[in-house]
């Protein structure tokens, strides 16, 4: 793909490199994938802000696994913004849109009208990959610092990776002529070149170290490099990040064209949710008939509702628990 190309850049993330600076990156824009997540609940605005901003760290680290992986962000705090949760399912096959799906938790008494990261309180952040049947789930964490959920992605990377990296992101309600008022969000996230990790090679390395901060994990030309190309991200601005007025592509000239900037096939995002009543019967299927029937309704269904899009189950209790479920010659 040349930088000229026009493509639609909605709910799409393009990955890149400055052959310069050895710096590898991602620009992303959501659009109907954010709208379809936030319209599954009905979030007040510093929680719908929080998960937008959560969506969008998403499909910008996301975008690194392989096909058929699953990336899970999590924050877990002592805030009233309790968890916020996340999942990036990659492609089954090659071409094919990854998917999102994300929710928070939270307690609607103790939230302020502070800014929406001083919602959130000590805690931590988590990232967790699923490499499928077989495979060793990968996950580390790391206390939550800063001020935003992004200065928490760096602290991460920086301690628990090793890699240098940075997030500038911009998201909220947007209004267009035809559309009317709906979420959009965009961003850039720039890594220096890794070494090891699980972002990277497929490495399940889990190194850990103190709190560090990018800067402390380079110097001389690597230094130079990665502080030139910081101060070009500094000079972007809201609505170049979110669009659709200037093209992911044009946006990547303007602001790293001195860094020979190449970009990659761009992956298309999409809302998605892997909930079924299948996957609801078989985490009941560990329950017996007794512990069913404490969690009976009085109405004698047993219920079950999805976090994360919405979805109800009501199943009869007859037929779910591991008695229900046992096959006639286990006895």
């Amino acid at each position: 793909m040349t930088l000229g190309s026009k493509i639609a850049w909605d709910d799409t993330v393009l990955p890149f490199q400055l052959d310069n600076s050895d710096i590898r990156g991602r620009v992303a824009r959501l659009d109907g994938v954010l709208g379809n997540i936030l319209k599954q609940h009905d979030y007040p605005p510093v929680v719908e802000a929080l998960v937008a901003e959560m969506a969008l760290l998403t499909a910008l680290i996301g975008q690194t696994i392989k096909l058929r992986w699953k990336l899970s962000l999590q924050v877990q705090t002592k805030g009233p913004v309790r968890m916020i949760a996340t999942d990036y399912y990659g492609p089954t096959e090659e071409g094919e849109p990854a998917r999102i799906r994300a929710y928070a938790s939270y307690d609607e008494k103790r939230l302020t009208d502070a800014a929406p990261f001083d919602q959130v309180g000590e805690g931590y952040f988590a990232i967790m990959i699923d490499q499928g049947t077989g495979m060793v789930p990968y996950q580390g964490l790391t206390p939550l610092a800063g001020t935003s959920l992004a200065d928490c992605a760096e602290a991460y990377f920086a301690q628990s990776e090793q890699l240098p990296t940075r997030f500038e992101l911009s998201f909220g309600k947007s209004t267009e002529p035809g559309i009317g008022e709906h979420w959009r969000a965009g961003g850039v996230m720039i890594q220096h070149m890794p070494k090891a990790s699980p972002f990277a090679k497929g490495s399940e390395a889990t190194g850990e170290a103190g709190l560090l901060h990018a800067r402390d994990l380079i110097d001389g030309e690597t230094e130079e490099n990665w502080n030139r190309v910081n101060i070009l991200l500094d000079s972007v601005d809201d609505m170049e990040l979110i669009g659709p007025q200037v093209s992911v592509t044009d946006l990547l000239v303007r602001l790293f064209h001195e860094e020979q900037p190449r970009v990659f096939d761009a992956q298309p995002v999409r809302f998605g949710c892997t909930c079924s009543e299948d996957r609801v019967r078989q985490t009941l299927s560990i329950y017996s008939a007794k512990d069913i029937a404490t969690m009976t309704t009085d109405d004698g269904r047993v219920t079950a509702d999805c976090q994360f899009c919405g979805a109800h189950y009501d199943l009869d209790p007859a037929t779910v628990g591991f008695e229900a479920t046992k096959a006639p010659d286990d006895d």
